[in-house]
């Protein structure tokens, strides 16, 4: 059972992080300051392999229309994919991919929504960054300078996600869980940090990565108590110098039923380990929980 007596322990075992100073920075007319600033980032899927079925829609209007939902919401950035992370999830050529999504960048846009794109492609990415994308969602590994140099040209964010064992979230082997994951994660974003500022990104985040592509974190139980950890070690990156970005799992295996209310609950351990940028799928009820959280100053 979580408890305040391993909450604590955390927190003196590595006291020195909690206080790291994290970068700020203006994004598109918005600032963005660190945690406890938090801010939300909604999700628009246009891939119909997504399990989250109240993301999916089926073309440029309805994604459009819950893009800008999601902005009223409370959502600072909308992030936007066509092909799904799922295992089983059909794969989705690089033009199919810049047919669906371009459109939808430039409506939201010329909307005033703040716009990423989940992509590992470098011809979509340039494509959505053309057509208005603020942030690039990277979920590629290995050669990620050419990414880094377009966003850099279009003055756009990058949200660098930890990969392990493959090209990219759809090329990836099996998980290697470490005793000690959030330190091999400060090793990995330590190396791509150096190389997204050397070509010029000024204003990034990094994520963690939840394993929701790996084949053998199948198992419940060990992937949620990755994921937890994960959520409470991740204030021990915050003397990387920049924000933290986590996406929100389900549990389904838990939550059942009631498989909607587990993005809020993850977001609240998301929260006590520090991050600064929330990605889901249930903007509405984390907005709420952001918000109680932050009457305790």
């Amino acid at each position: 059972m979580l408890s305040l007596k391993h909450l604590a322990e955390l927190a003196e075992g590595h006291a020195a992080d909690l206080g790291a100073p994290v970068a700020a920075f203006d994004l598109r007319g918005q600032h963005f300051a660190p945690w406890p600033e938090a801010s939300i980032m909604g999700v628009v899927n246009l891939s119909r392999d997504s399990w989250y079925r109240e993301s999916v829609v089926m073309n440029v209007e309805a994604a459009v229309r819950r893009g800008r939902r999601l902005a009223v919401e409370g959502a600072r950035i909308v992030d936007v994919g066509a092909e799904s992370t799922v295992l089983s999830a059909e794969r989705v050529g690089a033009e199919q991919q810049t047919a669906c999504l371009v459109p939808v960048v430039r409506e939201l846009s010329l909307a005033g929504v703040l716009v990423s794109v989940e992509t590992y492609d470098l011809a979509v990415t340039r494509a959505c960054l053309q057509a208005g994308a603020a942030v690039v969602n990277l979920t590629a590994a290995g050669d990620t300078e050419p990414f880094y140099r377009l966003a850099a040209a279009q003055d756009a964010g990058v949200i660098i996600c930890y990969v392990q064992n493959g090209r990219h979230v759809r090329a990836v082997g099996d998980f290697n869980l470490q005793a000690d994951h959030a330190a091999v994660l400060y090793d990995y974003f330590a190396r791509e940090v150096e190389r997204a500022t050397r070509c010029g990104v000024t204003r990034l985040w990094i994520d963690p990565g939840l394993g929701f592509y790996y084949r053998n974190l199948n198992d419940s139980a060990v992937r949620v108590r990755h994921q937890i950890e994960t959520f409470l070690n991740a204030f021990r990156l915050r003397k990387l110098g920049w924000p933290v970005c986590q996406a929100l799992p389900h549990a389904f295996e838990y939550f059942e039923e009631e498989v909607r209310c587990a993005e809020p609950f993850f977001g609240v351990l998301a929260l006590l380990g520090q991050t600064d940028l929330l990605r889901t799928h249930e903007v509405a009820r984390l907005r709420g929980v952001l918000e109680a959280m932050q009457v305790i100053q």
